[in-house]
């Protein structure tokens, strides 16, 4: 039986991120948004489809004229005000009470209710900053940096994006999702640019939404196979007792 954690080659990520794009095709270019916005479609759409969850961005921004990234009127609405246009995602309750406070205490630290102040940081206090807010943590931290005009250099590590990893043995089967991005961005090579890193997001979670979910595996078509420890392991013949 082969082990999960054979040495890495130092190679590993760019071979990956080839793979995955002669096989998927070059992800779509994303909508860079301001980092404020992200930061509120990140907190709402956890456990919700994206097509659901970017309804409701465009949805807040007719309600509310946050289509220049102003988000002031969304800050100074009622709690049953925000409830009534974001009801469609999963645990709305609870996301409207954390994203006006959110907003609250954006305004009160910063003065203004932007985030783009925060660039003059290093990336490391960007995300601590901000995950200190309600119900932000490492996964939206690193979308607030890296997919928007912030543009640091970071990888968001979904459910699929951590799964894979583990799966391939890039990362121990019991890390979280900090501990997943600090692994992988130790085999990211260092001239990989933001948007490099958010491709290769995006075609981790191609192959995790495709190929490699969370209750199918479809390790024949893989074209990571012959790298993947647990794909190995699946498609090796088990023996008898004779």
């Amino acid at each position: 039986m082969s082990s999960l954690f054979e040495p890495t080659p130092p190679n590993i990520l760019p071979e990956l991120h080839q793979r995955l794009l002669a096989f998927h095709g070059k992800p779509a270019p994303r909508d860079v948004w301001d980092p404020l916005t992200q930061l509120i479609y990140s907190l709402l759409s956890a456990r919700t489809k994206t097509e659901v969850s970017l309804q409701i961005i465009r949805d807040l921004r007719n309600r509310f004229d946050g289509w220049q990234g102003d988000w002031t009127r969304l800050r100074d609405a009622s709690i049953a005000e925000i409830e009534e246009v974001i009801r469609p995602i999963t645990h709305y309750e609870k996301k409207s009470h954390q994203l006006k406070e959110t907003l609250q205490q954006i305004s009160d630290r910063i003065g203004v209710l932007r985030l783009e102040p925060l660039g003059r940081y290093r990336t490391e206090k960007i995300r601590a900053w901000i995950e200190q807010l309600p119900g932000v943590g490492v996964k939206t931290s690193a979308a607030v940096v890296n997919f928007t005009t912030l543009r640091r250099r970071a990888l968001c590590i979904d459910s699929h994006h951590q799964r894979i990893a583990q799966r391939l043995g890039l990362s121990s089967p019991k890390a979280d999702a900090r501990q997943v991005e600090a692994d992988l961005m130790a085999l990211a090579p260092e001239d990989w640019t933001p948007e490099m890193l958010d491709e290769d997001h995006s075609l981790f979670k191609l192959q995790g939404q495709t190929l490699c979910t969370k209750n199918e595996v479809r390790c024949g078509r893989c074209p990571l196979l012959d790298l993947c420890p647990t794909g190995k392991e699946r498609a090796t013949p088990k023996r008898g007792p004779w």
